[in-house]
This record gives structure tokens, sequence and C-alpha cells, in this order.
């Protein structure tokens, strides 16, 4: 196989076949919510009952989805390949993980946690949430929250992912609209390491999409399986 540290970005767009909507399409989740009253710490400060309402839906629709044929593509990659394969993800679902991929970095978080902001502590949480849930390590109620990523929060790994990416000899973007930031900055990052290949697999151009070598635009779960089996087989 030609490259031997992989880092593959993935974003909304890789579960979307899966059933999971995505948040900044012409119907995406962005559509129906304000972001300021779901995805903030001021929103959730304001109506916590609301916000646990909306993550608890999402819970729902990440329980009936599956994994699709890009994140299996993803998993194979992973199990043949020689060198090095990292996924990093701004997704908060565990199809990756459902899928068979095990070195990943939920840079956004991941929706079925729970994070006690009185502890500190992180525990596995596949229910919904309330006001009054206490948290499984502490017991204090009134403090937990979904272990997710808000707008103006930092996202987690970010000094690993850095590494990663100063490493890699193939950068490949899946499913991103290229206009979230940190992770919209990886690709330039990459560049100016001067070092990687980089590939945009996507179902159009992502915002960013001129400072990628190469794109093959599609379904995910046609343009990932292909792009994967190429990779196996060179």
């Amino acid at each position: 196989m030609r490259y031997q540290r992989i880092v593959v970005l993935t974003g909304a767009g890789i579960s979307a076949e899966s059933g999971l909507g995505t948040f900044r399409d012409e119907d995406g989740l962005w559509t129906k919510y304000d972001l300021e009253d779901v995805a903030t710490p001021q929103g959730f400060a304001r109506d916590p009952a609301f916000v646990h309402e909306f993550y608890n839906a999402r819970r729902v629709n990440l329980r009936d989805a599956v994994p699709n044929a890009a994140h299996l593509a993803l998993a194979e990659l992973e199990r043949r390949h020689p060198g090095r394969v990292l996924v990093v993800t701004q997704n908060v679902d565990d199809l990756h993980e459902r899928a068979g991929s095990c070195n990943i970095l939920h840079m956004h978080g991941e929706l079925l946690k729970l994070r006690c902001e009185s502890c500190g502590q992180v525990a596995d949480w596949p229910g919904d949430l309330a006001i009054a849930t206490p948290c499984p390590t502490c017991a204090v109620p009134g403090y937990v929250r979904p272990h997710v990523v808000w707008f103006g929060e930092m996202p987690f790994h970010m000094p690993k992912i850095e590494l990663e990416l100063a490493v890699c000899d193939l950068f490949v973007s899946i499913g991103t609209s290229g206009n979230v930031y940190p992770a919209a900055g990886f690709v330039a990052e990459v560049r100016r390491q001067g070092r990687a290949h980089t590939v945009e697999l996507n179902l159009e151009p992502s915002e960013g999409a001129s400072l990628f070598a190469e794109a093959r635009l599609g379904p995910a779960t046609t343009v990932v399986p292909a792009f994967v089996r190429e990779l196996i087989e060179a």
C-alpha cells in the first residue's frame, strides 16, 4: 500500500445515508432549530429541559440507524492497512464503532455519553437525560449534560489531532461542509506540512474544495468504498 499514515476526517455527510440528518443542508437540523437554543452553553443554561429533549430525540434516531457502506469500508481499511489509519470524526454518533473501526477520535464528543459538570466524569449513557438525572459517579442531580461540544467550546483531542496531521502522508475528508472550524482548517494545515496527499470525498464540493489535490464527488456509500478499494489494491 502506497501510504503509511492515513488520517480520515468524517462529517455529517458520511452518516446521512444511515438516516441521520445533516445540520446545514436545505432540510438540515439548523433549519428547524435555532443553534443558539440547543447547541450553546448559554442555551442549556436558559432551558436545560428543552436541550435535553432535543438530544433525547437524537439518541432515538441513532438507535434506529445502522452503519452504511462508507462506515464499513473505513473499518475494512483499518483492518487491512499495514500502517496506521485514524478516523477523526466531527460526528457524535457511534456508527464508526459499530462498523468495526477502533482507532477513532470524536472531536465533537459522543451522543451516547454524558458529562457531569459537578465532578467532571464522563459516562456511557444510551438513554434519556433530564434535569433530575443524577450523575452515575457522584450521584448529584442537576449537573449532567450531553457529552457533546457546543458552539463556543473547545473540541476534544486537538493536540493529538494536530500531531497526527503533521505526520500523515494521506489526508482524506469525507462528508464535511468545510465551514466548521477547526476541522475546516485541517486540510490547510496538512498542506503547510507539505508531505501528504489530500483527497475530498463528498456529495458536492465543500467550501475548502480548492485546497484538496484530488476530489471524488458522489454519495458516500459509493465513493468511499471505491476509494478504499483502490487504496487496498494499490
